[in-house]
């Protein structure tokens, strides 16, 4: 059962950097710091927006207005936070004592 905890703990910091590289990859198409019209830029934002994207519409949808900032990767963060934090403090020494 601990493999399990730490598999789902693994897949959380994954993600983790996943959305990351999302608002990364998000700030420099937006300042066109990346090439919009090269294949591979495309297809990176493409799977990124993909992965990322169903996780956040929910904040996104219960969130105010804040006129163009999107706090919703910060909230999604934190929230992976806590999940990762309970498992690792709460779930895990409940399964070993």
């Amino acid at each position: 059962m601990l493999a399990l905890i730490q598999t789902i703990v693994m897949a959380l910091d994954i993600y983790w950097w996943l959305i990351i590289g999302s608002a990364i990859f998000s700030w420099l198409y937006a300042f066109n710091v990346v090439n919009s019209s090269n294949q591979f830029v495309g297809a990176v934002g493409n799977f990124l927006y993909r992965v990322t994207e169903p996780a956040l519409r929910p904040i996104r949808r219960v969130l105010p207005d804040l006129g163009g900032i999107d706090i919703s990767p910060i909230i999604l963060l934190l929230i992976l936070f806590f999940i990762r934090q309970f498992l690792i403090t709460t779930v895990a020494p409940a399964l070993l004592g």
